[in-house]
């Protein structure tokens, strides 16, 4: 079955799945203009970090293919290029890896100007649209294949955690099993495990990346790889990503799959834990502080805490770009506070009083609370690296220590040189020069961004 892609793209052309249609519509937008793109980012039509910057810069390639710079020298080129995505940032000002993409992609642009020594400055133009276009791409095509690595690395750790099984298996539960040899004994004698479920918070799939995702990235492996039993997943309140995307992704995939309310997670723990083997949580980061603190979608935290409890693995799936070694700890992490409007009032599809059919293109927005209460809506909160197992990524796992502290520089050792062991350094170019004087080093071979203090 074809994979769910929230972007399409070719050279020249962009569709960007619509995700405010979802679940009841798909629909794809044509997206062939840097405004296009700003509107899209703008309304939520596309969401989650990754793909907010591969559309936005994807979007720009799109009329750079298509020539609609209409510039004949090298410096109104970079001009129009640096003035378009100055344009794009701020269809998401906070958005970390937007911001990077743009730093990334500015950079080479200008590079591609500065090392291009043909007198014709029409043909220097062309240059400069390719090295720009084939920088985009990159983008689109780095993130996706490190969603993959982390969806591996997540299944074969969570693989490793189950115990073999040695009593007979009834031909009728046989589904609930697989047969495979033991984690790091490849050619051992094959033996039986029971198949595991986790639970997951937000939405972290294909619909918040490139494709396949990070923490349902590590779901879609495991369903492929046969380890799957359930794929528990939160509604996600208030604004619903789980109930209205991650569900939908599972549907679509036809990945076993059950949906429960935020506050049914506990009891999911206490009355089904046995039942359906559920191993972990899993859920995706906004960002991981040096010491393994994550911030991430609101409701994470309490989850962390009930599976603490309950004796189950709480792992995070997070690009490396996600790490941010400048930040000591959690209590450094900003959280933002959205519109009380979230919690008490909610927009859907109507559904008919008499058929019981969902009506796609009807939609309404009820008030579902008192419209004079005080409301607190914290987008983010931030888990406690003690009540973290593991950090997934695309080089690998970070285990929590039996001190309880995870150690990052094994993992990135050259970025763990700059900007730790090379913080003091940086700190004070960072004081004189203001908030915007820090530096981060690119690697000129990969478009993996490096998170920067923002």
């Amino acid at each position: 079955m074809t994979s769910l892609e929230a972007i399409k793209y070719v050279r020249g052309e962009l569709q960007v799945l619509d995700q405010l249609k979802l679940p009841h519509e798909f629909v794809y937008d044509n997206v062939s203009t840097c405004e296009e793109a700003f509107d899209c980012i703008k309304s939520m039509r596309v969401r989650g970090a990754p793909a907010i910057a591969i559309v936005a810069v994807l979007a720009l390639a799109v009329e750079l293919e298509h020539k609609k710079d209409g510039t004949t020298q090298k410096a109104d080129a970079i001009k129009y290029i640096n003035s378009k995505l100055d344009y794009l940032m701020l269809s998401r000002p906070t958005a970390v890896d937007l911001l990077n993409a743009i730093k990334l992609l500015k950079k080479k642009s200008a590079d591609t100007a500065a090392n291009s020594l043909t007198p014709d400055q029409t043909l220097a133009c062309a240059d400069i649209r390719l090295s720009y276009i084939e920088g985009a791409e990159k983008v689109l095509e780095d993130d996706h294949t490190t969603n993959l690595a982390i969806g591996r690395y997540g299944a074969e750790y969570l693989r490793r955690q189950q115990v073999a099984i040695h009593t007979p298996v009834n031909d009728a539960d046989s589904l609930r099993y697989y047969t495979t040899s033991p984690p790091g004994t490849q050619g051992a004698p094959d033996q039986t495990y029971r198949k595991l479920s986790v639970l997951t918070h937000c939405n972290t799939g294909s619909l918040a990346t490139s494709g396949h995702g990070t923490a349902l990235g590590i779901i879609r492996s495991l369903h492929k790889m046969n380890y799957l039993d359930t794929a528990f997943c939160t509604e996600t309140r208030p604004y619903n990503q789980g109930s209205r995307l991650t569900a939908f992704e599972l549907v679509f995939e036809k990945i076993p799959s059950t949906l429960i309310t935020d506050s049914m997670a506990g009891a999911l723990f206490a009355r089904r834990k046995e039942e359906k083997n559920i191993s972990a949580v899993i859920v995706g980061a906004d960002r991981v502080a040096r010491n393994g603190d994550t911030a991430n979608k609101i409701g994470t935290y309490s989850l962390a805490v009930l599976a603490k409890h309950h004796g189950i693995k709480f792992v995070v799936a997070a690009p490396t770009t996600s790490i941010d070694l400048y930040t000591e700890s959690g209590a450094s992490i900003k959280i933002e506070d959205r519109a009380g409007t979230e919690l008490t009032q909610i927009s859907g599809a109507v559904v008919g009083k008499l058929d019981g059919k969902v009506d796609a293109n009807h939609t309404e927005r009820v008030a579902i609370a008192d419209q004079r209460i005080n409301v607190w809506n914290p987008s983010f909160d931030v888990t406690p690296r003690e009540l973290i197992d593991a950090i997934i990524t695309e080089k690998g796992e970070v285990v929590r220590s039996s001190k309880g502290t995870f150690n990052f520089k094994g993992l990135m050792p050259q970025r763990w040189r700059e900007q730790v062991e090379g913080s003091d350094e940086s700190q004070a170019t960072t004081n004189s020069a203001g908030s915007h004087g820090l530096q981060t080093p690119m690697s000129e071979e990969s478009t993996q961004f490096y998170m920067e203090s923002i």
